[in-house]
């Protein structure tokens, strides 16, 4: 058996954004949709990795569109983005309950700014079964880098092999691979329950 399954959040437990929260963003910025997004995706990852307030990552997306926020539009816009990324697979959430509870050791790694972390902690109980959650606003480190990685490894004080990631994207994956993390592509829970029980069928490793 793994000794720990690390999961993705995004994709995997919690939803992607919805096209009404998309169309939410993009009109509460009040600029062109394609041009607000290719802004809001180049400028994410300093945010996600912490390097930047949610106010400090809104006024670099706006200063790359050539507008400008106010301190209103700002708060909007987080409140916005929050809602976007805020559901959860139930379905997901409860094989999470189910894997605690059979007391398999699961941990979690995940690109989310401050505030989206700090809101999924306040409404989510579930997250309190992870033994280890790496929050990329927290660690300093995003996926698919490889440093992400190996600071859960170093967390968890597990050997690579020990480990298996989970998660929905396949650069993701192949990054984790690439250090040796034993990976699966997410599709559904089904499949997923099944590379678990093969997990847990094949022989023990030293």
């Amino acid at each position: 058996m793994t000794s720990t399954v690390l999961f993705d959040l995004f994709g995997v437990i919690a939803r992607h954004q919805s096209p009404e929260g998309k169309n939410r963003l993009a009109r509460t910025a009040a600029v062109p949709a394609v041009a607000f997004w290719d802004a809001y995706w180049a400028q994410r990852p300093p945010y996600d990795r912490g390097e930047v307030t949610g106010s400090g990552y809104w006024h670099q997306v706006a200063d790359s569109l050539g507008t400008h926020f106010d301190d209103d539009r700002i708060a909007r816009l987080i409140e916005a983005d929050i809602a976007s990324w805020s559901a959860v697979d139930e379905t997901m959430v409860a094989l999470i309950e189910e894997l605690a509870a059979s007391g398999r050791r699961i941990a979690l790694l995940s690109n989310i700014p401050e505030e989206l972390a700090t809101h999924y902690e306040e409404h989510h109980g579930w997250l309190k079964r992870f033994h280890l959650r790496a929050f990329s606003c927290r660690i300093g480190h995003a996926k698919p880098e490889p440093d992400a990685y190996r600071w859960c490894q170093n967390a968890l004080r597990a050997a690579p092999d020990r480990i298996l990631f989970v998660d929905d994207r396949q650069d993701n994956v192949r990054a984790a691979e690439a250090i040796g993390i034993r990976s699966h592509l997410f599709t559904t829970p089904a499949r997923l329950r099944e590379t678990l029980a093969q997990w847990d069928a094949a022989p023990s490793r030293s």
